[in-house]
Order: C-alpha cells, then sequence, then structure tokens
C-alpha cells in the first residue's frame, strides 16, 4: 500500500476500486498481524470513501442532466 491520505484526492475511481479489492483479498487471505490487518482495515475505509464520493458526484451528475432534459422537454412540449 504506496497510498497515503494525501494521495487520495487525486485517486480516480477504478484506483481506488481496484486498491480496495486488493486490501479485502488481502484481509481475507489472513496472515497478517494485528497491526496489519488494522492498518489495512483503515485504508479499506479511506478508499471506500474515495470510491463512495465519486459514485455521489456520477448521481448528481446523472440527476441534473436528467432534470435539464425533462426541463427541455417540457418546455418544448409546451409549444406543441
Amino acid at each position: 500500500m504506496t497510498t497515503t491520505k494525501t494521495d487520495e484526492a487525486g485517486l480516480g475511481y477504478e484506483q481506488a476500486r481496484d486498491e480496495l479489492i486488493e486490501v479485502v483479498r488481502r484481509l481475507e487471505a489472513g496472515g497478517t498481524s494485528l497491526e496489519e490487518s488494522l492498518a489495512l482495515w483503515e485504508r479499506g475505509e479511506e478508499l471506500a470513501k474515495v470510491c463512495r464520493r465519486w459514485l455521489d458526484g456520477a448521481r448528481a451528475r446523472l440527476d441534473a442532466a436528467l432534470s435539464e432534459e425533462a426541463a427541455e422537454e417540457g418546455e418544448g412540449g409546451a409549444e406543441d
């Protein structure tokens, strides 16, 4: 795990997701010390937050686009 908290802002969704998958794989495999497991868990939580922010942002953009499209259709329908 080479990414730090300061790097999170620059992580893309796919990067964060892939690293999260690796963290989960390592936790499920076991064989790590308590300290390592806790560090992996904390990193996983951070990565999950990054993914959630990306997904929330994408949802907001999609909702805005759909609202704009509906508003344009409503204006166009009034003219017919």
